[in-house]
């Protein structure tokens, strides 16, 4: 893995066995890969979708609940 989140256009033609940018789109929504376009029609996709990590976002804490109703 490379110090960029996304993998190469190289890594998606390895993964995807095809150099043909709409045969690798088919693919990675055949797979439930998930991915995106770019502006030029290239499917760009993060390492996190292919690990399968969910720790790709930032980490949000959420307060815990309080009701606001006065007992």
């Amino acid at each position: 893995m490379a110090d960029s989140p996304y993998l190469s256009r190289d890594d998606i033609k390895d993964l995807t066995r095809t150099p043909q940018r709409k045969r690798q789109t088919e693919f990675l929504r055949n797979n439930g890969i998930r991915h995106y376009l770019d502006a030029h029609g290239w499917p760009v996709v993060l390492w996190s979708a292919i690990e399968g990590r969910q720790d790709a976002g930032p980490k949000v804490e959420t307060p815990a609940w309080k009701p606001n109703k006065a007992a």
